[in-house]
């Protein structure tokens, strides 16, 4: 991280979700919470400790990361919590090739990273993918993700309770709760930007999470990339080209990897640095 302390990044003392919260991740949010039963939903979610079971399943397959291992995904943990202004969560490494992240728990969050991500990834990219995930956290996603992850199963176990009901509701919620990981990935991404101080290193990750062979990083153009996503963008003219984006996105827990990075750096150019400027106002005397 030692290009990271060079910048000297600022900490955000007072950062508050609504200060970086994507506009639809609000929108959908409140949607959500209106859905009938949605409460029953949550209810049951910590009645029956599933985040535990999680917890557990974690604790006892992947690796702790800690002063002593893995120190250098540790020391870059700590950094992004005191940005953040975040309480420090667990931190684990998974043995697994395929490039991910994710936080589970409500309660008691952790995070998780995958081998193939760490392998991929520079210091600074996974400096931003630690912050995307504590974005998470600090916007308080975590308990609906934990719903969206288990929604067939929470069905099954309501409809067993409540003669049926619970299995209607799960059908309804399904495509609701997708739509909302979807738009809580861009408040995250936000949340990653705001740590790392440089859209580079969040471009270049969306960079290879979109294609990112390793043979071939070197050979990757960052303005060919982002004219990519412009073009997706503007596939929207045609009526029939939004018909088929509803269709390939419905069941995507993220939004594609270009349309993320035109996103966050629309975010960059127009309203990044005024969450700067409100906490820097808020802590004038």
């Amino acid at each position: 991280m030692a290009d990271t302390k060079k910048r000297q990044l600022r900490t955000l003392r007072g950062l508050r979700p609504e200060h970086f919260q994507h506009p639809e991740d609000v929108d959908t949010i409140e949607r959500l919470k209106a859905i009938p039963g949605m409460d029953t939903v949550v209810t049951k979610v910590m009645e029956y400790g599933l985040e535990r079971v999680y917890y557990l399943e974690n604790i006892a397959s992947n690796v702790r990361v800690n002063e002593k291992m893995f120190g250098r995904l540790y020391r870059s943990l700590r950094w992004a919590c005191q940005i953040l202004d975040v309480d420090e969560p667990e931190l684990y490494v998974a043995l697994d090739p395929v490039p991910n992240a994710y936080t589970y728990g409500h309660t008691k969050p952790f995070i998780v990273l995958t081998s193939g991500l760490v392998d991929m990834l520079d210091d600074e990219e996974c400096f931003f993918v630690l912050a995307h995930e504590l974005g998470h956290i600090k916007a308080g996603h975590v308990l609906y993700t934990l719903i969206a992850r288990n929604i067939v199963a929470l069905s099954t176990l309501l409809g067993a309770v409540t003669l049926g009901i619970g299995r209607l509701l799960g059908a309804g919620l399904e495509l609701a709760l997708y739509d909302w990981m979807r738009k809580a990935e861009l408040t995250a991404d936000r949340a990653g930007l705001l740590c790392v101080q440089d859209i580079e290193p969040c471009i270049s990750t969306f960079m290879k999470l979109a294609g990112g062979s390793g043979r071939l990083h070197a050979e990757m153009d960052r303005d060919a990339f982002m004219e990519q996503a412009h073009a997706y963008e503007d596939a929207d003219r045609s009526d029939l080209n939004r018909v088929y984006k509803v269709f390939i996105t419905a069941f995507r827990s993220h939004p594609f990897a270009v349309m993320r990075a035109k996103e966050l750096d629309t975010w960059h150019q127009f309203g990044y640095e005024e969450v700067f400027e409100q906490l820097t106002q808020r802590l004038s005397p």
